[in-house]
């Protein structure tokens, strides 16, 4: 066997940040995500007013997370199951929808951690609101750094993603 037949024992690449990247925006870079992060957000707002812990907003906000998860995946499934099989909708509208749970995982870790803690359901609430508030930055910057914007236009762009989800969080906390 000559050297050219043989396979290649080249190393595997490294992961490196680009992994990462990929890996964050296959799960919260999505319209589901982030409209799942802004209505979890916005549940657990709501749920703070009457909370007597972090558990109590836990439960709430979860609850209604996972009817409104499966109403986006039933409405997806009665959408487009005529054309693919009830069976690869319903998997679709899964797939689909679970942005929706990802972008729910950094506030509920802060809430798990809250309860844990014993931390009042007022500071179990306004820590998960700074985590979602970062998440809305993060997923900013990292849009205008795609577009391969200037470090200060990225910086605008975070503040302005954080600032308009969070008045849209407000604004369907004031509206319920």
């Amino acid at each position: 066997m000559s050297a050219s037949d043989r396979p290649s024992r080249e190393p595997k690449p490294a992961k490196d940040a680009r992994s990462f990247g990929r890996w964050f925006d296959s799960r919260f870079r999505s319209a589901p995500a982030v409209y799942g992060l802004i209505v979890f957000t916005a549940f657990i707002t709501i749920a703070s007013d009457h909370a007597r812990d972090a558990w109590d907003m836990l439960d709430t906000a979860v609850g209604t997370l996972i009817v409104f998860f499966i109403a986006h995946v039933f409405a997806h499934t009665l959408t487009s199951h005529g054309e693919h099989g009830l069976w690869r909708a319903i998997r679709h509208g899964i797939a689909h929808a679970s942005g929706m749970l990802y972008a729910s995982i950094p506030t509920t870790l802060v809430l798990v951690v809250a309860g844990i803690q014993g931390a009042s359901a007022d500071n179990a609430y306004i820590s998960s609101m700074w985590v979602a508030v970062a998440m809305l930055a993060l997923l900013g910057y990292s849009a205008y750094a795609k577009r391969g914007a200037h470090v200060v236009v990225r910086l605008l762009g975070a503040a302005g993603t954080a600032l308009l989800g969070l008045f849209i969080i407000l604004l369907e906390y004031v509206i319920h």
